[in-house]
């Protein structure tokens, strides 16, 4: 049985004021996998990310989303589709950021009705029971009426990742997501990932954690100076290393 792809992204080249920051990128992801990003800081892992949902454009190179083109390359320069369909493909992604993005005027129920309404026109009545059965899955529910303010790094971010599943993505796109809370926090927000994992979430995860690479990911992937150095299945990739500079990073993270 053919796996369907979800993201397919070909030879992606992206610089900023003329330095290259991804060099000719490309990556594969099928429905349900899990995929780590990994790789020392500056090596373009979020930038490619962000090129994956519109958030940077890129200079050349392809992406098609659940085989529907975002951008391809005419004469050698990116081209993409008009805006409306950018953001009809775009809707097909979540993205889950290092520092949360809530809104911090508005409650954590309405932090995760907001988009459904506003984007998709649902019902106020619709989609709050949706919201709060979100929320009884992070384990939050008796936090619907906070606000951020009131809350740890670790329940933020699993807000974050509930918000980011009530526009109903069938992709989940992570950057960094505990990079930005304490160690003791760190444990709550994987162990949602980890439960979508099981649900087969397709998920590309951009981590430093690398604990949570070698369990939950199917495949891992080694970035470093905006190419991909090395790539494989998560458990032969942390056993057996074939890359120098994959040994060597790994050695500094282990």
């Amino acid at each position: 049985m053919k796996t369907e792809t979800m993201i397919s992204a070909q030879s992606i080249c992206k610089g900023f004021g003329g330095v290259p920051v991804l060099r000719g990128v490309s990556l594969e992801l099928a429905r349900g996998e899990v995929v780590a990003v990994i790789g020392p800081s500056g090596s373009g892992k979020s930038t490619f990310l962000r090129c994956l949902n519109h958030l940077e454009t890129i200079d050349s190179g392809r992406i098609a989303i659940e085989g529907e083109i975002l951008v391809d390359s005419v004469g050698g320069r990116a081209q993409y589709v008009p805006e409306a369909r950018i953001r009809q493909i775009g809707r097909k992604m979540g993205m889950v950021f290092q520092s949360f993005n809530l809104f911090p005027h508005l409650t954590v129920l309405e932090n995760i009705i907001e988009a459904p309404i506003i984007v998709k026109g649902l019902k106020r009545e619709d989609i709050v029971p949706r919201a709060e059965a979100l929320l009884r899955k992070v384990g939050l529910l008796e936090k619907r009426d906070a606000y951020p303010n009131r809350l740890s790094g670790g329940q933020k971010q699993r807000v974050a990742i509930a918000r980011a599943l009530a526009m109903e993505p069938d992709i989940l796109l992570f950057d960094e997501p505990t990079s930005a809370l304490d160690p003791e926090l760190t444990g709550e927000v994987l162990r949602t990932m980890r439960e979508l994992a099981r649900e087969h979430m397709t998920m590309l995860v951009v981590t430093h954690e690398m604990g949570f690479a070698r369990e939950v990911a199917n495949r891992v992937i080694f970035m470093d100076k905006g190419e991909i150095v090395e790539q494989g299945a998560a458990e032969a990739f942390f056993a057996a290393p074939q890359q120098a500079r994959t040994q060597a990073f790994l050695q500094n993270m282990l």
